[in-house]
């Protein structure tokens, strides 16, 4: 198994708590391990009993977790970029940048730009310090689109730095009468910054494209629409060459089922699980039970002990 794990799927579907186990089983195997919440709700915290806020803390012996806020992100990068236009534009154009920058901070997308920013800032940085990184992310949607970003964001920026180039060419040649040289170009704070970025894209893309050390899993219910949204996901993540390693099939009935109700209920579910394991052949697939009670501290180990096999495969 890869040393970053994305886990990944419908909302509802239990990626939180299967990330939880998941990062509590390699923990136990004696791998340090970081789990990394990026969802919204930030359940972790309610799993494990015990406050995560978004500086790294130990939870138990191996395992460290983190929960990071897109909005609390995007406010930090937005407040970065108020700092950096200081140092480039004109004092008087200054409180019109400001304007521009609070309307960029409430447009689609910003929180997601944001929140990929310290994803893979966490990456570059802890890869080395960890044995496995383990991200419970938001509903399908929006990892999507974050992980896509890599390659919209590089284009982007790419267009970005030769406008700007060509930019600081017509000014070079107004004032001295020929295009600036390579050493005035690396010298214009505004290329620079884009550089820097564009660059921290580049870091992301070949991370994510490399099979050997980031992987996704998609965390199922024996159902249609989480089945039919996976294999649209799966597609989408292939397009961009990130590898989808397995699938996990969660909240799977009791066999002693009595009650007629349930009964149906747990045949229909088997006819689910045979077409998963027809759909996803290509895949490690692992079911877990649904449990009696919600998953907390004193039960969490109970599926975490169920990955061995899972892992090993």
């Amino acid at each position: 198994m890869n040393k970053i794990i994305f886990f990944g799927g419908k909302g509802g579907v239990g990626k939180t708590t299967c990330s939880a186990s998941y990062a509590l089983y390699q923990a136990k195997r004696g791998l340090k391990t970081l789990l990394v919440s990026t969802d919204p709700a930030h359940s972790t915290s309610d799993i494990f009993e015990t406050k995560i806020n978004d500086t790294i803390s130990n939870l138990l012996p191996n395992l460290d977790a983190i929960e990071i806020s897109g909005e609390k992100e995007s406010k930090k990068y937005m407040d970065s970029v108020r700092v950096s236009l200081k140092q480039i534009v004109s004092p008087i154009i200054v409180e019109q940048i400001n304007k521009q920058i609070d309307a960029a901070s409430i447009s689609p997308g910003t929180e997601e730009a944001a929140l990929f920013d310290k994803m893979i800032e966490i990456i570059i940085e802890k890869v080395d310090e960890y044995d496995r990184i383990i991200f419970d992310t938001a509903p399908t949607g929006h990892t999507l689109r974050l992980l896509s970003l890599p390659e919209l964001l590089g284009a982007w920026l790419d267009s970005l730095i030769q406008k700007r180039s060509k930019s600081v060419n017509l000014m070079s040649m107004a004032l001295k009468g020929h295009k600036a040289s390579d050493e005035d170009l690396e010298k214009d704070e505004v290329i620079s910054i884009l550089k820097r970025r564009y660059d921290k894209v580049l870091a992301a893309k070949k991370i994510m494209m490399d099979d050997h050390l980031l992987s996704f899993i998609f965390v199922i219910n024996a159902e249609k629409l989480p089945i039919d949204e996976t294999v649209k996901a799966i597609k989408i993540l292939e397009k961009y060459n990130v590898i989808v390693s397995g699938i996990i099939v969660n909240k799977i009935l009791p066999d002693n089922m009595q009650d007629e109700f349930w009964i149906s209920k747990k045949i229909q579910e088997q006819q689910y699980l045979n077409i998963i394991k027809e759909t996803f052949k290509d895949k490690r697939i692992i079911t877990l039970p649904l449990l009696k009670e919600d998953m907390k501290a004193n039960n969490i180990g109970i599926i975490a002990d169920m990955f061995a096999d899972f892992v090993k495969s």
